[in-house]
């Protein structure tokens, strides 16, 4: 196209019209698995076996995980006092380097130690650990105390079973 004084217009006309945008690619499913986990208790009776059976992944029990072993980390402790101590001092070796190379701290796990709500002296040594790292609760389950660990984790476990990737959705009481 000429304009007035003779010269071409835009390149944009020269072209003539712009094609229709080629069809938007249909994204590929994926093939991510779930990240798998080692359940690391901080103190004798913390649940790691429970969390395991439940939400699977490595029960280590009191020891690191080995070689063949997920090298992420949950550390799982009772919400009574010592359990709370206990997860503190075991947050902090990882914070000094102290812990096995290769390990990653992902989060800790806070089982209940009994039904009902905390008392206050403990709510706050949650909100000491919750602000140093992701914490997940798990309530008291009465099923789990009897060895029935079938069915579905607690509702208010469901980012821990995002997480985790255990877990089909239906709540247990």
């Amino acid at each position: 196209m000429r304009t007035t004084d003779g010269q071409r217009g835009p390149e944009i006309w020269i072209r003539g019209p712009v094609a229709a945008p080629d069809p938007v690619p249909m994204p590929y499913a994926s093939t991510a698995t779930p990240r798998r986990f080692s359940w690391v208790a901080t103190h004798g009776g913390a649940g790691c076996s429970t969390l395991a059976a439940v939400y699977g992944g490595q029960d280590c029990g009191r020891e690191w995980p080995g070689a063949g072993d997920p090298p992420s980390v949950l550390l799982v402790a009772r919400t009574h006092a010592a359990g709370l101590e206990s997860v503190l001092r075991a947050v902090d070796v990882f914070r000094r380097g102290e812990a096995p190379q290769g390990l990653d701290l992902d989060a800790v796990v806070l089982v209940a130690d009994a039904p009902g709500r905390l008392p206050r002296p403990l709510v706050q040594r949650v909100r000491v650990i919750e602000s140093v790292i992701d914490v997940y609760r798990v309530p008291w389950v009465t099923n789990w105390r009897l060895g029935d660990l079938g069915g579905s984790p607690p509702r208010e476990t469901e980012a821990l079973s995002r997480l985790t990737g255990g877990g089909s959705g239906r709540a247990v009481r």
